[in-house]
């Protein structure tokens, strides 16, 4: 009689320990509590290196091993065709040195945005068109600093925490970010090309 098992496998899994099992990379259900257990503690990799790297790896080679754990299961696959194991070693968090690069990058994106935003001003006149339209209004010349300045400003710091949706820990609603939509389409971009890379057979000149 075969057992059904059902199989979803992430498209990228991080492990830190050198024996990856397929708890580790997968979701698996089964109406038999044992038939789980027993699949959740087969043993997908053997990880030989000592260095960080991504290893690509086939349902097929994962059905195999579950079969050849116990013939009569009937594995029914609802995740990912193929899959990368994301070997990191465990490393003693360094405080100083993230806040260090976390600073770096904070001052590379101000100084970029600021010179966006002043060669913009500059391209487009800003400053001649708030003095036109407060000489229109109020019927005489602007100063050096006029409300129009202030309101600007305050309008383009709002305007970028509202599209951003993010200030600090606080969040404008539950959407995800404009940065973490592009972060997830870059993590997957990447994920696709090392699994396409991967299944590369041909020889001669490629993209690299």
């Amino acid at each position: 009689m075969s057992k059904s098992l059902y199989l979803k496998l992430n498209q990228i899994s991080e492990v830190h320990e050198k024996d990856v099992y397929l708890k580790d990379i997968a979701a698996l259900y089964s109406d038999d509590p044992a038939l789980l257990a027993k699949c959740l503690a087969v043993k997908v990799k053997k990880i030989s290196s000592d260095r960080d790297h991504r290893y690509v790896g086939s349902v097929l080679d994962v059905i195999r091993l579950i079969t050849q754990t116990d013939p009569s299961i009937q594995v029914e696959n609802l995740g990912e065709k193929d899959f990368i194991i994301d070997y990191q070693k465990t490393k003693a968090p360094k405080i100083p040195w993230e806040w260090l690069k976390t600073g770096f990058v904070c001052v590379i994106c101000f100084c970029g945005a600021a010179f966006a935003i002043m060669t913009f001003n500059n391209d487009a006149s800003v400053t001649d068109v708030f003095g036109e339209i407060y000489r229109m209004v109020l019927g005489q010349e602007a100063g050096e600093f006029t409300v129009l300045e202030l309101s600007y400003s305050i309008g383009l710091a709002l305007g970028v925490i509202l599209f951003f949706n993010h200030f600090c820990a606080w969040k404008v609603n539950t959407d995800p970010t404009p940065l973490e939509v592009e972060m997830r389409l870059y993590e997957d971009n990447i994920s696709k090309t090392v699994i396409q890379n991967d299944g590369r057979k041909e020889s001669g000149i490629d993209v690299d």
